[in-house]
């Protein structure tokens, strides 16, 4: 909010906050409500995965169950950020990255103070999750080496350097790695099957988790 508006017009739309469900309920409403009062120029990404993800998966207020598991109230984070005054509020499935990236930008460009909700369980959430897909694979025949899927940031994601016939891919492409899914780490949340261009990811079996809806 300071750097927002410190900067003035030429800070419209460039600044971006992330802050997870559970530290905005304990710590996050009244910076935001800070931020539609005073008018900035910014754009909160809120991380709904329904735990607390930092300190042990613990209940909060926005997930319907007390810390002892009994079903409760569940706050509404829409109607809450209308409340304290943020008018641009949208819900996203951040499984579906092209719906996601649409939604970044747009928002983004806006000029008023506006929030994004990326809503979607934890993948280690056995409430959500009774089964799981199955972890997808690389087809090292297909695979250009363009990281893309290692850029994501998912610990079952590794790039391995290849040479010789295998710095080729099926079709004459040069490349100088392949990337690896490690299969007893994969969730098969579908995103390095989204992200890449090349068919080089195989989907696994199941709904992949683009699927969700978004309440």
């Amino acid at each position: 909010h300071g750097m927002a508006k410190a900067t003035g017009e030429a800070g419209k739309g460039k600044f971006v906050g992330v802050i997870g469900d559970s530290t905005f309920l304990h710590g996050g409403v009244h910076p935001l409500m800070d931020i539609g009062y005073n008018k900035s120029y910014a754009t909160i990404i809120l991380l709904d995965n329904r735990t607390t993800g930092m300190t042990g998966s613990q209940e909060h207020p926005g997930t319907g169950y007390t810390i002892r598991g009994e079903k409760t109230h569940k706050v509404d984070l829409v109607q809450l950020a209308h409340a304290i005054g943020i008018e641009s509020v949208r819900k996203v499935n951040p499984w579906n990255v092209e719906e996601t990236e649409k939604v970044l930008r747009e928002e983004i460009e806006k000029d008023v103070p506006s929030l994004i909700i990326t809503e979607g369980p934890c993948i280690l959430r056995q409430r959500e999750f009774k089964k799981y897909n199955k972890p997808l694979e690389v087809d090292s025949s297909k695979c250009i080496g363009c990281k893309s899927c290692v850029n994501l940031g998912c610990p079952a994601i590794s790039y391995q350097p290849v040479e010789g016939d295998m710095a080729l891919t099926a079709d004459g492409k040069k490349r100088k790695g392949i990337a690896h899914i490690e299969a007893t780490l994969c969730p098969g949340c579908h995103l390095c099957y989204q992200v890449c261009k090349f068919g080089g990811i195989q989907s696994g079996e199941g709904t992949p988790m683009l699927g969700f809806e978004v309440t």
